[in-house]
């Protein structure tokens, strides 16, 4: 058992519930950062250490907040697992544990009283993103882990990628829940003068399914729109929509740029990951002119609180737009400016992470597994496979590629097996390619962690390599593995690098009748109808931002 490790990232035994009997050693011996040796003899479940196994977790529960049924984390929370597995039946220790003292606004949240001082956000932070947002305060028994400087966490340069929290073994760290704003007593569901949209994140459809045990074959994109319908909302679109949509503006915008390589500086980044924006801004302002002035796919609020409103003559005010979303930064980027474009308020209103959508739906009490197929709305229901893998690290960049080949050229690159955009599709932190578009060659290179994106930029900005286009997330392993997410527990046994969620993604485009994001005939029909062009005037007003 453990309730601190992870490899090759926290190996300090904080915790000490993996502690193991070396025969010929007189003291417990921790097995999370001792090595094997020739001649040991090791006892892993003696009785000497079933009872100090129960001891230590005794005392961490003693500086616990035990309210499990109003817990986030009750069905998936680590410390209750191991608990349970060690027959804890009687508490021997007095509990008494820190109140909550944290601003309930930003959306990250902290409860000092579930935090076990595992460390596992501070190793995270540190050393997969590098923002050494956490730290260690106190001493003794008040010894706990609080931001760091003394800064509140609003004024720190925290991306809200919320790596901390998918990696907390407890409820110590998680998202602003925002379930009862949209499905409370006074929610937006529950109000009939508004007409309530919810829009699906390609990430979403592979791995909603963890929560209620169904597999990514059965807990499809079309099953979930019929479970969102069953919620309460009255139209379902599909993300994948805009996201195809960030493409055709996107391409083109790096088309328009190497068309004048003198007047820009190198390479141009994608812009779709407000965690990697959050980043750039924070720790590289420099850099902000050389990301894509594209905002992310939630660029749709905008496009439904105009194009859409005026085709079903509802007032824009009247709309309440839900992103689902598999991450945290997107509940901070609706606030952000240019985020109102619409000039109805906040184009998106609200925005749920994946684990807060599956909580409204088991709150409703609904059988996901007795509900049927049903197709995303129209007229903004149509996607492609180019916009379902912008879920996946390597996605976007593969996605505008595609696009950018066809405008230049006229025609569709080969994305088959023989394709050079293949190398994007494999599983990784880093993947570079070089694609010839035409007799210009473009040095591509599509990352993820934001400590890949600080180890990039600072070999550039040592001469150490050049880029033209360059895709990051600030997700280990993009959106798939986005803070949002629901958490894979350790004692669950299942992958943590998240293949499974990638290879559904990948899945989803190779079975797409459509694969090329300006073949999309819907978001054609949004340019002759309204935006006229990509990078038109209207689509620069209502689909960029004028600077970060």
């Amino acid at each position: 058992p453990k309730l601190c490790y992870l490899k090759g990232i926290n190996e300090i035994s904080a915790c000490r519930v993996c502690v193991v009997e070396v025969k010929g050693i007189h003291h417990l011996v921790t097995s999370c950062n001792n090595q094997v040796q020739e001649g040991m003899e090791i006892l892993t479940n003696s009785p000497r250490v079933r009872e100090a196994r129960k001891i230590n977790v005794e005392l961490l529960l003693s500086q616990h907040h035990t309210n499990c049924p109003t817990c986030v984390r009750s069905s998936n929370c680590e410390l209750k697992q191991v608990a349970s597995d060690l027959n804890l039946t009687v508490d021997r220790y007095k509990n008494e544990y820190p109140e909550m003292i944290w601003t309930s606004t930003f959306p990250l949240i902290r409860d000092a009283g579930k935090c076990i001082k595992c460390m596992r956000c501070v190793q995270i932070c540190d050393k997969i993103q590098t923002l050494n947002i956490w730290d260690v305060s106190g001493t003794g028994s008040h010894t706990t882990v609080d931001v760091s400087h003394n800064l509140e966490i609003k004024e720190s340069d925290c991306s809200l990628c919320g790596q901390c929290v998918t990696h907390c073994p407890t409820a110590a760290l998680q998202e602003r829940d925002d379930v009862e704003a949209i499905n409370g007593i006074h929610g937006e569901l529950a109000n009939d003068d508004k007409v309530t949209v919810a829009v699906v994140a390609p990430a979403v459809r592979a791995a909603w399914g963890e929560e209620f045990g169904l597999s990514p074959e059965f807990a499809t994109d079309r099953r979930l729109v019929s479970t969102l319908k069953s919620v309460g909302f009255d139209y379902v679109f599909d993300v994948d929509f805009a996201a195809d949509l960030t493409i055709m503006e996107e391409s083109n915008e790096l088309l328009a740029r190497l068309q004048q390589p003198d007047k820009y500086s190198w390479p141009m980044f994608t812009s779709c990951c407000p965690g990697w924006v959050s980043f750039a801004k924070s720790q590289y302002p420099e850099l902000l002119p050389q990301l894509s002035t594209a905002k992310s796919p939630q660029m749709f609020g905008a496009v439904i609180k105009t194009y859409f409103a005026q085709k079903k003559g509802i007032a824009p005010e009247n709309i309440t737009c839900v992103s689902i979303m598999p991450c945290m930064s997107k509940k901070r980027e609706l606030t952000l400016p240019g985020m109102d474009s619409a000039g109805t308020g906040q184009d998106i209103d609200y925005v749920l992470t994946t684990r807060e959508i599956c909580r409204l739906i088991k709150a409703d009490h609904i059988d996901v597994s007795r509900l049927p197929e049903c197709d995303f709305d129209d007229p903004l229901g149509e996607a492609t496979g180019a916009g379902v893998i912008f879920g996946a690290s390597g996605g976007v960049l593969e996605a505008a590629l595609r696009t950018a080949y066809h405008t230049v050229t006229g025609e569709n690159p080969e994305i088959g097996e023989q394709s050079p955009l293949k190398v994007l599709r494999q599983i990784g932190s880093f993947k570079e390619l070089e694609i010839d578009i035409k007799g210009v060659k473009l040095h591509c290179a599509a990352l993820s962690s934001l400590g890949e994106a600080r180890r990039l930029i600072q070999a550039m900005k040592r001469g150490e390599c050049h880029y033209d286009f360059v895709e990051v997330m600030a997700c280990p392993g993009g959106c798939i593995n986005g803070g949002g997410q629901p958490i894979r527990p350790s004692f669950q046994n299942k992958p943590k690098d998240c293949a499974d969620r990638d290879q559904c993604l990948r899945g989803y485009d190779a079975r797409s009748a459509i694969r090329f994001s300006h073949e999309n005939q819907a978001v054609q029909t949004l340019y002759d109808e309204y935006l006229e062009a990509p990078l038109s005037d209207r689509a620069h007003h209502l689909l960029h931002v004028e600077e970060y």
